[in-house]
């Protein structure tokens, strides 16, 4: 990762855009973890979580985490989600947070030195040249290690760097969160190999 430690950086997470990637890569974020990791690349100047949440649930599960994040440095940016009939007749559920993300960035723009932004979204190819134009430089968090890849090509080769989610996922990931198989592996093989006792 390209960072110079007196660069002012901004992190925008495309919430719903983030947890599919590391879903697909086998793993969960530790959001403390991470603004941590990218707070020692530079000065850190605000870090934006984007979701769409549902309102009429008495319970959503993504509300523990809104909350959290809300409390422990992250501007929480949320709205809610838009139910819909589609033309087969079925129910659909519609929440992107794109315009949300984009409009931040720009208003944001002027005060830091380097846009994160956590998305693979071809629409944002746009937004990245644009804050380019204004000397800021653009890093894109995605993976093109799933199938099919969660980050747009044109995206990729707009960002001044991209940045490889599971390149990340060392320094990243909740402790306790889905294993991969090699590590469920390597757990039941050292659980075998100890001495039983009765």
């Amino acid at each position: 990762m390209l960072f110079y430690p007196q660069e002012k950086l901004a992190l925008f997470i495309d919430g719903a855009n983030l947890y599919g990637a590391a879903k697909g890569l086998g793993f969960d974020i530790d959001y403390r973890r991470l603004l941590e990791l990218f707070a020692r690349k530079g000065l850190l100047v605000r870090a934006f979580y984007y979701t769409a949440v549902a309102e009429d649930q008495e319970f959503s599960p993504l509300r523990p985490l809104v909350d959290w994040l809300d409390y422990n440095g992250f501007a929480v940016v949320t709205k809610p989600l838009k139910e819909f009939i589609d033309s087969q007749g079925r129910r659909r559920v519609k929440g992107n947070m794109d315009i949300e993300l984009a409009i931040d960035v720009m208003e944001l723009a002027d005060a830091v030195d380097h846009i994160v932004i956590f998305s693979g979204d071809g629409d944002f190819r746009r937004l990245v040249e644009a804050v380019q134009k204004k000397g800021r430089r653009v890093s894109i968090v995605s993976t093109i290690r799933t199938q099919p890849p969660m980050v747009a090509d044109e995206l990729r080769r707009q960002a001044d760097n991209f940045i490889e989610l599971e390149d990340l996922k060392p320094m990243v990931m909740r402790e306790g969160g889905p294993r991969s198989a090699t590590q469920q592996q390597q757990q039941q093989q050292q659980a075998a190999s100890q001495p039983q006792f009765a």
